[in-house]
């Protein structure tokens, strides 16, 4: 007997009574938890262990998610960060709270890391996707901000227009029914601030930062062409008036968006080239930022500010 359920199409987390109804009993789950061979997410469902030990953050945090989805008494979607991970979009740095939001106008309550919000949910604050229900990406922005600051809130906006899910149109028109909500003047900025061309968290989280210390606002994905017209590179950030581009170097560019058969070293170099091609095409000065930069906001803004104002304080 396969030791792993598989009793849903679209899923694969199975619950304690999928188990018993294939033979099992209390004590063989135990064991197979035991073993590694099966992983409890929660009380009374289950994935395979493989899957979870080759799961990534996002990965796991849906498990988790459909765990609960499949276990909830009510009618409910998923909704906030559980939403945004199903879409796609990036959650940095926020609780794996899994969230649902009930549909049918009741309270809702929290506990065991479930967090059930009663919300007026329309037909068009709902999508469907893999087999689960979910806010659409326009409300799930906006439920994401209800939650946090704006700079985690832009980091989640900012992707999820850059997916597609949403647009600064639509979320402007939602923000006139979350007047009543939690942190609305937070959902103002940040629809105000959302830019779609941010690529990364680095890229929203940078954005933010020249945001709040008053720096001139920077163009994202700046094209840059050579003398035949053809594109050489796409900057993360230039200001073309003062003659400076900035490149943030996330945690992925080095890592998880290597070429086939490139090492770390390989991508740095080719960074470094890169540049190199574009100070000779443009005369500009570059400031190249990095993700520790983002944890010295105070010393990274003064690097910024004298490159700007002319200096040569680049490095």
């Amino acid at each position: 007997m396969d030791p792993t359920p598989r009793l849903h199409a679209v899923s694969d987390v199975f619950s304690t009574r999928d188990a018993l109804a294939l033979g099992h009993d209390d004590k063989s789950i135990a064991r197979l938890v035991r073993s590694g061979e099966w992983h409890r997410l929660r009380h009374g469902a289950y994935c395979a262990g493989a899957l979870w030990r080759d799961a990534d953050a996002r990965r796991r945090r849906l498990l988790v998610a459909e765990a609960a989805y499949q276990a909830a008494r009510s009618h409910v979607v998923l909704s906030h960060t559980s939403a945004a991970d199903l879409l796609g979009a990036e959650v940095w740095d926020l609780p794996d709270t899994v969230h649902l939001t009930r549909t049918d106008a009741r309270a809702g309550r929290s506990q065991a890391g479930v967090a059930q919000h009663r919300g007026t949910v329309r037909v068009g604050d709902l999508t469907r996707r893999d087999g689960r229900w979910a806010t659409s990406g326009t409300r799930t922005a906006l439920d994401v901000i209800s939650l946090t600051d704006v700079e985690h809130g832009l980091v989640v906006t900012n992707t999820l227009l850059h997916r597609g899910e949403t647009s600064v149109p639509a979320l402007r028109q939602g923000l006139a029914s979350t007047v009543r909500w939690p942190r609305h003047l937070h959902a103002r900025l940040v629809v105000g601030l959302a830019d779609g061309r941010c690529e990364s968290v680095a890229e929203s989280r940078t954005m933010y930062l020249f945001w709040r210390h008053h720096l001139p606002t920077p163009i994202p994905q700046y094209v840059v062409r050579d003398a035949r017209g053809v594109i050489v590179a796409r900057l993360d950030f230039a200001w073309p008036d003062l003659g400076v581009f900035a490149e943030v170097d996330g945690k992925v560019k080095y890592t998880t968006l290597l070429a086939p058969g490139d090492s770390a070293a390989d991508a740095l170099l080719r960074e470094r080239r890169r540049e190199q091609l574009v100070v000779g095409l443009t005369g500009w000065r570059c400031v190249r930022l990095t993700w520790a930069d983002l944890q010295h906001p105070e010393r990274t803004v003064a690097r910024v500010r004298a490159v700007l104002a002319g200096g040569v304080w680049a490095a």
